[in-house]
């Protein structure tokens, strides 16, 4: 496979559904204020995703800096949006990726890299050149081009996006993007169109799929089952599901009257109810509460 140039995809920027049509060789001009350089901001093995993801040695996860969603409740608004990290070549981070397999990671977990896809791809296509061989998952908020997924086909094997919101209303008041729920659907389909359906490995490792995440709001109990009742639909058993209750409610919006409180035992539990009574069977629940803000990263840019 050839490497792509890049030059055409950041001088007129439609990489994301946002079409902001930046020329981030200028940079900072579109929504998700980046420039044309690869930035990230960690690279390790990470052991706290699905256990299909995680497996024993933990699951090999670079963070990419930048992010096309404003979500008010961000976890990692110093690299999403504060653009915490290091700029580093498409061979570089190809690098990383074949220290992440010498180091027995379970697969390369790539985090949020929607700003850029172009050099995800190229890097890819070095590392597989270099002799990768462990699954990729590409580990994304739903809210991704249908078009620039395609330049990813033959390259991922494991898509893991989120499907946040069914309600459009929600969507624009908490992410700043109206239009979450059709842009998420459209993606998704993608998606599953490029992996098929969920193949597990013998060592209980995901090997190609789709894996959809959805976290539970607070005071948002309705919105989340028409998620889970829109995927079960359309999906059946054929993508994996995983309900999250890890909300943390972040300083930005303590004052806020749903954000600002974790969600309650019973809100997790009644989610998690109507999807056993729709009969969806595939996928992960969490126990206990939610994680606390220590449980964020340290982005120190470790790997780089």
């Amino acid at each position: 496979m050839n490497l792509i140039d890049t030059t055409k995809f950041y001088k007129d920027c439609t990489l994301c559904p946002r079409n902001c049509h930046a020329d981030r060789y200028i940079g900072g001009s579109g929504f998700c204020g980046m420039s044309a350089e690869l930035i990230v901001a960690k690279a390790y093995k990470h052991m706290w995703e699905e256990p299909c993801i995680t497996g024993e040695s933990g699951s090999g996860t670079v963070f990419f800096s930048g992010c096309n969603l404003g979500c008010l409740f961000c976890q990692n608004r110093e690299i999403s949006h504060e653009h915490k990290g290091i700029a580093i070549t498409a061979s570089l981070l190809a690098d990383s990726f074949l220290k992440l397999q010498s180091e027995n990671a379970s697969n390369i977990n790539l985090v949020t890299g929607v700003c850029h896809i172009p050099m995800i791809v190229n890097a890819l296509i070095m590392a597989k050149g270099r002799g990768l061989t462990i699954p990729v998952v590409y580990n994304s908020s739903g809210y991704e081009s249908v078009r620039c997924l395609k330049l990813l086909d033959g390259l991922v094997d494991i898509y893991m996006p989120d499907f946040k919101y069914m309600s459009s209303e929600l969507s624009a008041k908490y992410s700043k993007a109206s239009d979450y729920p059709e842009v998420a659907k459209a993606a998704i389909a993608e998606m599953y169109s490029q992996t098929g359906p969920v193949i597990m490995g013998d060592d209980g490792l995901m090997k190609k799929g789709v894996l959809v995440r959805h976290l539970v709001l607070p005071g948002a109990v309705s919105d989340s089952k028409k998620v889970l009742r829109y995927l079960h639909d359309t999906y059946g058993e054929n993508i994996l599901l995983s309900i999250m209750n890890q909300y943390t409610p972040m300083p930005s919006v303590a004052s806020h009257e749903f954000l600002g409180r974790k969600v309650t035992e019973e809100e997790y539990s009644r989610v998690v109810d109507f999807a056993d009574k729709i009969g969806i069977e595939k996928g992960f629940v969490q126990e206990g509460e939610a994680v606390s803000e220590s449980f964020i990263p340290n982005w120190d840019l470790e790997g780089f």
